[in-house]
């Protein structure tokens, strides 16, 4: 097994991140937090999105800092997990002063994007299902105090993240959440993506990692190759896929640039999965600039290229940390189970 690309979302200035991983079944949370704010930006790319607060990043809109990301597993129900982040950034003092000094009030900024996990290793008798809350938000922020590496693959909002599902759930392997930086003139652009694509996913050098398997199971079966060749896909449900994440520089960007950063970013989706930005994902990726880098550093074209180069290493190296999992019936083997793509 090659050795996953190094560098993390938190080696740029005044970024920190967590993760909540739930113990009840492979589902969870992740935080991106800016200290003490950041210029946001975001591009929504696939036809089902699960967000939160997308709007307000819009260049013509008037707020620009933001002070958190979200990516939560859960569906739309993963969303509720923000107001958790919000209780967690009001208790530190970070948000937007939108008060007087007569009625004082602080609003943390938190943009968030969901992925489906629903059909990994949930109850059809509990409803609803188990998904990120409001607890598992702030467990999140908490959870980005701690020192050390950042943690990959099955954790996070990557805990119940699956690849490969064009030709059916029984055919899929696991995905995962990975993280990923580049730094050139004093400048880090670090990305963290929850790989829970529709499609298959490979390395740099265009070998397939992991994605839809064999009808035995025992090889990769190549979703592009296999839909040129006719072979017909499964019946599709429009936003049971999904992959979502942040981008990260400490270059200083406006609106503008930071919603060019993460447009920038889907070029490095599109490296490592494929298909992409199908109409049953709801691929979303935001942008943060924090402005702390000491020196000006490379323009905004090279910034871009740095964000789709981590972006595409980081949905690698989410898949070469995540485990096999087994979910009820369900089997879903990992990149380490290195399987040969069938002839």
């Amino acid at each position: 097994m090659p050795e996953r690309f190094p560098g993390c979302i938190t080696r740029v200035r005044g970024i920190s991140a967590g993760h909540f991983t739930d113990t009840r079944r492979p589902t969870g949370c992740s935080v991106v937090i800016a200290r003490p704010g950041a210029v946001g930006g975001v591009d929504v790319r696939g036809a089902a999105p699960g967000t939160r607060e997308t709007d307000l990043l819009a260049p013509a809109n008037t707020v620009s800092v933001v002070h958190a990301v979200l990516l939560s597993g859960g569906s739309a129900w993963g969303l509720d997990a923000a107001g958790g982040v919000m209780r967690w950034l009001h208790g530190q003092g970070l948000g937007l002063d939108a008060g007087s000094p007569e009625t004082p009030a602080r609003v943390p900024i938190v943009p968030a994007a969901v992925l489906f996990d629903l059909h990994v290793g949930a109850d059809p008798a509990r409803q609803p299902p188990v998904c990120p809350d409001a607890a598992a938000g702030y467990a999140a922020c908490q959870a980005s105090l701690e020192r050390g590496a950042l943690a990959e693959g099955n954790v996070g909002a990557g805990a119940g993240a699956t690849v490969g599902k064009m030709f059916g759930m029984g055919c899929a392997m696991k995905g995962g959440i990975g993280a990923a930086s580049v730094t050139l003139d004093g400048v880090t652009v670090g990305a963290l993506v929850a790989v829970n694509a529709l499609g298959d996913v490979r390395d740099a050098q265009g070998r397939l990692l992991a994605g839809a398997r064999t009808a035995d199971g025992a090889a990769l079966r190549d979703t592009a190759r296999a839909l040129l060749a006719g072979e017909p896909p499964a019946a599709l449900l429009a936003g049971r896929n999904t992959t979502i994440g942040v981008i990260a520089t400490d270059a200083a960007l406006d609106k503008a640039g930071a919603c060019r950063l993460a447009t920038a970013g889907h070029d490095g989706l599109a490296r490592a999965i494929n298909p992409v930005h199908t109409c049953a994902d709801g691929d979303t990726l935001f942008a943060l600039a924090t402005g702390q880098a000491p020196a000006p550093g490379p323009g905004l074209n090279v910034l871009a290229a740095l964000a789709a180069e981590a972006v595409a290493r980081a949905c690698v190296n989410a898949v070469r940390a995540a485990a096999s999992v087994q979910a009820g019936a369900l089997w879903l083997p990992a990149c380490a189970q290195e399987l040969p793509v069938a002839p």
